[in-house]
């Protein structure tokens, strides 16, 4: 941080960036200003009660934006929708997560967009024998059935979560309280190093938290979008985890305070070109 930077010069500053771009996220605000996402929330709660942003999920927009879309909750999109952004960066985590894995090992792949991809880049590893998967994705079991018997997959069971494709309770956990895993890759829709690692749906969140216990090693695979970010959720604080695979877009502010706070940070970047 620079200490010439005054509180409200700071604000100054954000309402500018806000006023310029539109729209600005916490986490950019975060490492523009070499802040936490706590303070650089704080400042932009400041600058809505002083008029000149509105809050909206992730950061700020001008004052005069037109509200209509906060007139009714939040729509979570599909599955479908969210595996149509942010490709490249999550296929990256995916071979970098996938890399971890080896022959004769157990695996619980959480449902998300970042764990399908790690469950392809699993199937594409054709020095892999011997694993056991365990999934409340119903994308993710079907993705890998084509590896059977090279793979053994398990699905959880549980209630069906329409347009996620996902398993939860009730039910979701009775195959999980009696299995140990070597690795768990949870998915989440927020990482903050103080709020922890979060989820916007409560279901899911409860399952992600029993994956969690039931796993040598839980690992979060999330894109940079996902920092600094605190959902309703709590699937646990970072400390609680082993390791964090995200992307080279990743904020340095927020991968050194996750480190700070005793994550892994494990960066996936693109291959090099021979």
């Amino acid at each position: 941080m620079d200490p010439d930077l005054t509180a409200a010069r700071r604000r100054s500053l954000a309402a500018d960036l806000v006023s310029e771009r539109g729209f600005v996220r916490v986490a950019e605000l975060s490492e523009s200003f070499g802040v936490t996402p706590v303070t650089a929330r704080a400042d932009l709660d400041a600058l809505e009660r002083a008029g000149l942003v509105r809050r909206v999920h992730g950061g700020a927009v001008p004052a005069g934006s037109a509200p209509a879309a906060e007139a009714r909750p939040e729509r979570e999109p599909s599955f479908e929708e969210a595996l149509a952004a942010s490709v490249v960066p999550k296929q990256r985590i995916g071979e970098h997560a996938a890399s971890l894995v080896r022959s004769g090992q157990s695996v619980i792949l959480d449902v998300g967009t970042t764990t399908l991809q790690v469950a392809r880049a699993l199937r594409a590893r054709a020095d892999l024998d011997d694993v056991t998967i365990l999934t409340n994705g119903l994308s993710i079991a079907l993705e890998l059935e084509s590896e059977i018997p090279r793979f053994t997959v398990i699905v959880t069971g549980g209630t069906l979560r329409p347009r996620q494709h996902s398993l939860v309770h009730p039910l979701a956990g009775s195959i999980l309280d009696d299995v140990h895993v070597d690795f768990a890759f949870i998915g989440c829709n927020g990482v903050d190093p103080k709020l922890g690692v979060t989820n916007a749906n409560l279901p899911e969140a409860a399952v992600k938290a029993h994956m969690l216990r039931r796993a040598a090693r839980a690992v979060i695979v999330a894109d940079a979008s996902k920092l600094g970010e605190a959902h309703l959720g709590r699937i646990g604080p970072v400390d609680a985890f082993d390791a964090l695979v995200t992307d080279a877009a990743a904020p340095a502010v927020l991968v050194g305070e996750l480190r700070d706070a005793g994550l892994e940070v494990l960066v996936a970047h693109e291959p090099e070109r021979p």
